[in-house]
Parts: structure tokens; sequence; C-alpha cells
């Protein structure tokens, strides 16, 4: 046992599940770089300001779950608690909205850290793939993004899982909708924090997950009644490409999300096999968000999903995904010599595109054949001094257990030409 242990509420991705989880994020991304999407990359932390302006400082990820320190140099920075405003000051930095061609289109994929009281499917170290469009309002892209994430999720093979949809108005008709809540929440006995937060952001309280808070919004007023004709018309427009593409989604007039830079569509992914943590991913539209951290005004849309949360909505759902074997082809080889011509084979086979493994340590016969079962491969390749002398080696079908001496100058050409067909 290692003096050392992965911290709290994190985990390691080690094979052989790390390889479901490297196809969950292939699956994900896939339809987003069918699409126009290109990949980005930002820092794991960045300035502390630049979440506390887009996130919102009254959200719990800002005043509780933030991972911020200062440096030695007195910058005071913040592992990266969600995706979106990392991009978007990326994609403001580098001035990609002035190339002429909007939306900037960014899909990304990395960890992100909230402290938070560790549970399953809830961690402080956290996966996720997710996607932007910048600088565009029209409800097409936002119908483009639900239905993108919907086909990964298909792909994947899921099923069970919701989309859940709102619209949170905009700067228009979004405060007269604010004063009608705060009078409705004020009224309400509820504990000092929330009161707080009627104050500062009355719709996260419709967010609140605790029974007892629930329990008192039966009745509270609904943003569908305050949405301007823009917002309600724009809703409308999301809604029937929605049901012209074929996928389905549940109306959900209590939808808010937790962050503050939501404006107008907002959708959820959740799936009933996680218990209380349902969401599995969502997102929405932020024509704000730009302008709050010094930008110009762009409107944007765009989504997160969960690779953890969606492993174990596989998991939930029973779903083996068909991952191709890590290895193809095993080398073992008998005597120094035999070393040294199968390693060439070795290195030959993997410059053709076959995945290949070696048995190392010089293992005997009996050991070598148990790895070469463990790594998965189809075929072993053995070779030892009679077959060297021959000019052979001897090529064993791991699934049927025929065996067959082959030319060594022909082994790799013949092994390629197997693999590629099986492919066919």
């Amino acid at each position: 046992m290692s003096t050392f242990q992965a911290p709290k509420g994190t985990y390691d991705l080690l094979p052989p599940s790390s390889a479901t989880y490297l196809a969950v994020r292939e699956a994900i991304s896939a339809p987003l770089r069918n699409a126009g999407y290109g990949y980005a990359e930002t820092p794991g932390f960045e300035n502390v300001e630049l979440f506390a302006r887009g996130v919102g400082e009254s959200t719990d990820i800002v005043t509780k779950e933030m991972y911020a320190f200062e440096t030695k140099g007195g910058d005071k920075l913040a592992l990266r608690p969600e995706g979106t405003a990392s991009v978007l000051r990326a994609a403001l930095e580098a001035n990609l909205h002035k190339a002429g061609n909007l939306p900037v289109k960014l899909w990304y994929s990395g960890s992100y850290y909230r402290y938070e009281r560790p549970q399953k499917g809830r961690y402080r170290h956290f996966s996720q793939v997710g996607a932007e469009a910048i600088g565009a309002e029209d409800p097409v892209l936002d119908a483009e993004l639900i239905i993108l994430a919907d086909q990964a999720y298909r792909s994947l093979g899921l099923r069970r899982f919701r989309i859940l949809l709102n619209s949170l108005g905009d700067k228009e008709c979004r405060p007269v909708y604010r004063e009608a809540l705060q009078g409705f929440l004020r009224g309400l006995d509820l504990d000092e924090d929330t009161r707080r937060r009627v104050e500062i952001n009355p719709l996260r309280v419709l967010d609140d997950k605790r029974a007892e808070v629930q329990k008192q919004l039966v009745g509270a007023p609904l943003l569908r009644d305050s949405l301007c004709e823009a917002c309600r018309d724009y809703h409308a427009q999301v809604r029937e490409l929605l049901t012209a593409a074929g996928v389905a989604f549940e109306d959900d007039e209590k939808l808010v999300r937790g962050l503050d830079y939501y404006t107008r569509t907002t959708f959820e992914f959740v799936h009933d096999g996680l218990g209380s943590q349902s969401a599995v991913g969502g997102g929405g539209r932020y024509d704000g968000l730009s302008e709050m951290i010094g930008g110009p005004a762009l409107p944007s849309v765009g989504w997160a999903l969960g690779v953890d949360r969606t492993v174990l909505a596989l998991e939930a759902e029973g779903i083996a995904l068909d991952l191709p074997a890590a290895t193809s082809v095993f080398a073992v080889p008998l005597g120094e010599d035999a070393r040294r011509v199968l390693f060439d084979v070795v290195t030959r086979l993997r410059k053709a595109g076959v995945a290949t493994d070696f048995a190392f340590g010089g293992r005997g016969l009996k050991g070598a054949m148990k790895a070469a079962n463990r790594s998965g491969a189809r075929y072993a390749v053995v070779a030892g001094e009679r077959d060297l002398a021959e000019g052979v080696v001897q090529l064993k079908d791991m699934e049927s257990g025929e065996q067959e001496p082959v030319a060594l100058d022909a082994i790799v050409e013949k092994l390629a030409s197997r693999l590629a067909s099986r492919l066919a």
C-alpha cells in the first residue's frame, strides 16, 4: 500500500475502466467535430474574478465550492469550476470573434474542480466535455447544440435520459419576473442564506433541491407568464426545431440551473437511473456573459456534459461499450536471439498501425502466454531458436487455439492483412 492516496472526493482513471471514459469523451465530441466545432483547451486555473463575475457571486459555486488561492506574486486565482467562462475568455483574448466568421464554434474536454461533499456522481474533481457557439443569436443554434448532445448520448446506446427545457427570458422581461418572484419569496419561511439569495438572485431559489424549500414554492409565479413577445417567439422556435428533428423534451418551468449567466434557452439532461445526482449535463444561452467579463456584446449558447455521470448512466442501463482490444498482437520470444528478432517484428507491426505488445522480462513460455491472454490480443507470435533457424515464427490464433508457421519476412504483412479484413 502506498503512503499516499488520491485526495478525498477525487478518483484515478486506470485501465481497463479508463478505456470507457475515453470512449465516452470520443462519442460526445464526435458530433461536435462533425458540425464545425474546433477544439479549445484552457488553463486549469484562472483569475478568480472571471468566475465571480461570470458564474455569479451569489452561486454556491463561487461562495462555497471554488478552490481559490493567492500566488506568491499576489495573484488571486481559482481552479476552474466550469468551462464556459474560461473558453469565452480565451476566445475574446485571441480575438476569434473578429475573424468575421460568427458564431465561433468551440468544443473542449477537461477536468474541473469544486469543493463539496463527495458522493457517488458528485466529486471534487470531475470531467466534462463541453461546446460553445459564440457570437450569434439564433434559435437554430440553440436547437443544434441540443440535437448534437442528444445524438452523442444515443450513439452510446443511452435511452433513459430526458431533456428538460425552459426559457429564462432576457434583460427586457426578466426584471419584471424577478420582482414578482421576490415578492412571493419574501413571504416564505426561509433560512438566512436563502433570504440573502432572494435579494441577490431569486431565480436560484427555484433551483433549491431541499424538500422544505420546494414545498413552499408551490404557487410561485412562473417565468413563462412574464416572458416578452420576443422571448416567447424565440422559445417557440427552439421547441419547433427540436420537435421537427425528432428530439423529445419536457417543459420544466422551474428549470434554472446553477449559474447566473443563463438567458433565454435553458436545458438539462437528466437520467432516471442515477438517484439524486440525476443531471448528466446541461447548458443554455448566455447572451450577456461576454459583457460581464469585459468583452463586447456576443450572444452565445453552449453546454457541458459530465463524463463521470455519463459513465454512471451507462452502468445504470447495463450498457457495456464495444471497445476495441488495446492489443491485437502479442510477441512471445523464447531465447535471447528471438528477443531481438521479435522486437524488430513488434516495431514493424506498430509502424504498420497494428497494436502490438511484447513479453518483457525474459519470461518462460507459460508465463508469457498468460500475459498474452490477459492482454486481449487476437494473435500471439511465438519464436524460439529452431523457428529462427527455419526462418519462421509460430502464429497462434488466441480465440481458436490454431497455430501455424509463417515465414518471418511475411509475418508483418500477413497480420496486417488479417486484422484489416476483420475490421472491414
